[in-house]
């Protein structure tokens, strides 16, 4: 497997990257399998292992601090934190006063020492981008966490933490994990070029589209991934067109269309890695049968004919909206305010 630089950090970490999210309650229960799968990742070559503290209200984070006992040294550990771990309200942020209390929740399910990516799961309105910065500097200068990135940020929330830390003399943010698949290239505007400009690597999430490029959503099939669908992206008509089209891509390159997903993920000169979420054995098999594919330009091209480049097709549900977009009060003048000047 080529690895790949982390940004500027010198780290460096596999183009596939393993995320936990299905690793306990969330997806499946079984710890074992999950260990197994932790290894025979880390056996094909992958070194980058992604977490979170709420996967599974921490299950996740200590299967795989359970399962690195004797490889840590080997892995470039990544989790995350700011969703809501308990019904307090300062159990959730981006505050100070939640990091300090997160990272040590962390270290103790992981079972380490040290964390060497440390990210913000989402943007924090309500928190100062200094004091999140400030307390993450005090963490990395204190030997707990290697380097700090986000995830789901918006450009504009990129661009204003890298001028913060330069003006305040803190830690800059290296990495930073959005959502991309062949179905969701917004990112591909903004958010990549903006990376690259500032030396971040990036770790790109679902590149299977949560689903959609598994080849297992088809039109006029009631699949069991339909069947037990929780999320609305598995029914908008938009993206199964788009899929209906993908195949014949896929077979005329000769490769399943999970491979061509993944090839085309990390075929981006501003990816970094791509993470594979496997809920199974069977599932990791499958994609790590496609470290090695490569896509060539004329298939790059009927990708892009498909869904151009820099745009969506439909939306995740788990796509981050910020609360200019979410509070109605923010979009919409008092009902006294609206008349004409």
């Amino acid at each position: 497997m080529q690895y790949r630089t982390l940004g500027r950090t010198g780290i460096q970490v596999s183009p596939y990257a393993l995320g936990a999210m299905m690793f306990g309650a969330m997806g499946n229960p079984d710890h074992d399998e999950a260990t197994r799968m932790v290894h025979r990742a880390l056996d094909a070559g992958i070194n980058l292992v992604d977490t979170a503290d709420m996967y599974s209200h921490g299950e996740s984070e200590e299967i795989v601090g359970r399962a690195l006992q004797g490889r840590r040294d080997d892995v470039v550990l990544a989790t995350k934190f700011h969703l809501p771990m308990g019904e307090d309200p300062n159990r959730r942020g981006n505050s100070r006063r939640w990091i300090m209390t997160a990272v040590e929740d962390s270290l103790r399910r992981l079972q380490t020492d040290h964390i060497d990516l440390y990210q913000v799961h989402r943007p924090d309105p309500a928190t100062d981008v200094e004091e999140t910065l400030s307390a993450l500097t005090d963490l990395v200068r204190s030997g707990k966490v290697r380097a700090i990135g986000t995830s789901s940020f918006p450009a504009s929330d990129m661009v204003e933490a890298q001028w913060v830390s330069e003006r305040r003399g803190l830690e800059r943010f290296r990495a930073e994990q959005p959502t991309y698949s062949i179905l969701t290239r917004g990112i591909e505007r903004e958010v990549l070029p903006v990376a690259q400009r500032y030396g971040m690597g990036t770790i790109v999430y679902s590149p299977l589209a949560q689903g959609m490029l598994t080849g297992r959503v088809r039109r006029g099939q009631e699949t069991d991934l339909r069947r037990a669908a929780r999320f609305r992206h598995l029914s908008d008509e938009r993206r199964i067109d788009a899929v209906e089209r993908l195949v014949p891509v896929a077979d005329e390159a000769g490769v399943p269309l999970t491979h061509l997903a993944m090839a085309f993920a990390i075929a981006h000169p501003g990816v970094t890695s791509a993470l594979i979420g496997p809920r199974t054995t069977a599932q990791l098999e499958d994609l790590l049968a496609g470290v090695d594919v490569v896509l060539a330009d004329d298939v790059l091209d009927a990708i892009d004919a498909v869904v151009p480049p820099g745009t969506d097709v439909g939306r995740l549900d788990m796509a981050y909206d910020p609360p200019a977009v979410q509070q109605v009060a923010l979009r919409r003048r008092p009902v006294g305010e609206r008349a004409a000047a």
